[in-house]
């Protein structure tokens, strides 16, 4: 199933044209982010034998994605970036509950959406005409990117199934719709900073 509720904005994809190397750069911190995140919720449900198998594979080929593109950084000479987080994870983590067993839920539907996040604007800017369209190499990394962010929130929201059924915690859909209208609004609205998750350019 396909949980994002918005389309990233055409301006957003204009503006990551036009700030390849920036948006390369921020690209390179969700890697490492995506896989610190997999790694943490590991550490959090130790006790669950089925997440962590699954997340730590996720996890590896998380960081096997962070050497790809710091590859392609050091081949198009673009510099490594230090940021603070940016309003999309802060604001999307904020929204969520905090006493369990909805935490593991809603860490897990996060998950999946920022994942089907990641994965619409890699086929987005994987897709465009050259003419307009991202630096070759850049456009052909994200274009392979696309099938592995499409497995990753499936399992993401796989975990998250497993763990409504387990703890009876009943239809966990309009948790889903709840958290992804929030995200929906991140990427729509007006964004003061430009990030590989930003809202629309302000």
């Amino acid at each position: 199933m396909q949980p994002l509720l918005a389309a990233t904005p055409e301006a957003w994809v204009h503006e990551a044209v036009r700030r390849w190397p920036e948006l390369l750069a921020d690209h390179a911190n969700c890697e490492k982010k995506a896989a610190s995140t997999a790694l943490a919720l590991m550490f959090a449900y130790p006790e669950d034998r089925s997440l962590a198998t699954r997340l730590s594979k996720l996890a590896r080929e998380e960081l096997r994605h962070f050497e790809q593109v710091d590859e392609l950084m050091r081949d198009c000479g673009v510099a490594y970036l230090r940021r603070k987080p940016g309003r999309y994870a802060s604001q999307l983590r904020a929204a969520l509950v905090t006493s369990e067993p909805h935490r593991k839920l809603d860490l897990l539907l996060a998950g999946a959406l920022i994942e089907a996040r990641s994965c619409e604007r890699f086929k987005l800017l994987g897709g465009l005409p050259a003419e307009r369209g991202l630096p070759v190499p850049v456009a052909a990394l994200y274009s392979r990117l696309e099938a592995s962010e499409a497995r990753h929130f499936e399992l993401y929201l796989k975990l998250a199934d497993q763990h409504a059924r387990a703890n009876d915690l009943g239809d966990w859909q309009p948790r889903l719709a709840a958290i992804a209208a929030i995200e929906a609004e991140l990427v729509t609205t007006p964004d003061p900073e430009f990030r590989f998750h930003s809202g629309l350019p302000a």
